[in-house]
């Protein structure tokens, strides 16, 4: 249809212009849904290679979803029961020592001892500014960060259950939604359709379980080490399943996850234990990087996904600004499925022309 009329072009271009805009503002408004579903609809095609794995193996198909599923929900519960104790042993600490630190600060015993181990430092001049500091506090902003705080970590734990929740939707399902999205497509191309969807999939989960694999081996080693080893040695280092769990999680995100779950261990090894066990912990995390990096990396993930070096790190740096932790976890299968449909679909036709 033929449009001559100036002002009805410029209404509809305008019209098509909000109606863009309304579309924008709505994903954005849904970019914690989609990055729900996201993350939950990444870990089912991860786990399905797990599921077809089990059922090779004469599993029936409920069975191995069960299956999958009990080993979620275990490792979930891993978590919970890593992290909780101790928060609860330290804010028990923490409820038996706050009263004695404020006996200490008003009878003088504090003062006293600070005066006796550093006469050359001028304590009465630091309580006078810290009374100062008090008296210029804003409390109701220190209230506002707290809460915003407690706010933000109780959206991190409802947004794990809702992933959890939804991988778990997604891996029981995940044969019925392939089936329905693929008869979307013209008949004509869905069989190449289904081919390259297939391939893009087993390419994801093949991903997941060598990243999972990584991270296993790194908490499995960690836990060994920090609660067998280094005690043997006279060098004790607490809360040794909290540390493993958080080297597994730090290796499943590429690139940088085991060298940033390493930092934090130090640092709580530091904070726990002292100097002697924190050395340890950095030679022997030191080592395990120059391993992971050199040795298992190459080859678990040579099997999983062929993405060239430089693929890989500019995918996850993209993903990363993009989407955060989720995009850093997606961005290497994603670019393996880009090259995948680059060298079956544009090059082919490439070569036609």
């Amino acid at each position: 249809m033929k449009i001559l009329n100036p002002f009805r072009l410029g209404l509809l271009g305008g019209l098509g212009v909000l109606v863009a805009v309304g579309i924008g503002q709505t994903i954005i408004s849904l970019a914690t849904i989609l990055t729900y579903v996201g993350a939950a609809l990444f870990l089912a095609l991860g786990l399905d290679p797990v599921v077809t794995w089990l059922e090779k193996r004469k599993f029936p198909r409920w069975t191995a979803i069960l299956t999958v599923l009990i080993g979620v929900l275990g490792v979930f519960a891993g978590l919970i029961f890593a992290i909780v104790p101790v928060i609860a042993e330290q804010v028990q600490n923490a409820a038996q020592a706050i009263p004695r630190l404020v006996t200490s600060l008003f009878d003088g015993t504090i003062r006293e001892s600070v005066e006796a181990s550093f006469p050359w430092l001028k304590v009465q001049e630091l309580v006078d500014g810290f009374n100062d500091w008090i008296a210029e506090l804003d409390f109701t902003s220190i209230g506002g960060g707290v809460f915003a705080v407690g706010v933000g970590i109780a959206t991190g734990i409802t947004g794990a259950i809702i992933v959890l929740i939804l991988t778990i939707y997604f891996v029981s399902s995940l044969h019925s939604i392939k089936s329905g999205i693929y008869q979307l497509v013209p008949a004509t191309k869905r069989s190449k359709f289904i081919d390259l969807a297939e391939q893009v999939s087993t390419a994801v989960g093949r991903y997941v379980i060598g990243q999972g694999s990584l991270a296993l081996v790194n908490g499995v080693l960690s836990f060994l080490v920090l609660t067998f080893i280094f005690p043997a040695f006279d060098l004790p280092v607490k809360y040794s399943a909290l540390l493993a769990f958080i080297a597994f999680l730090g290796s499943l995100i590429p690139l940088v996850g085991t060298l940033s779950g390493s930092v934090l261990i130090i640092l709580l090894v530091l904070l726990f234990n002292g100097p002697p066990s924190v050395i340890a912990v950095g030679i022997y995390y030191l080592i395990y990087m120059q391993v992971e990096a050199y040795v298992l990396n190459p080859r678990i993930m040579s099997k999983a996904v062929k993405v060239p070096g430089a693929v890989v790190v500019i995918a996850a740096l993209a993903g990363g600004t993009l989407l955060g932790i989720l995009g850093a976890l997606i961005a290497i299968p994603v670019a393996a499925a880009i090259l995948l449909i680059v060298q079956q679909v544009i090059v082919p036709r490439q070569a036609e022309l």
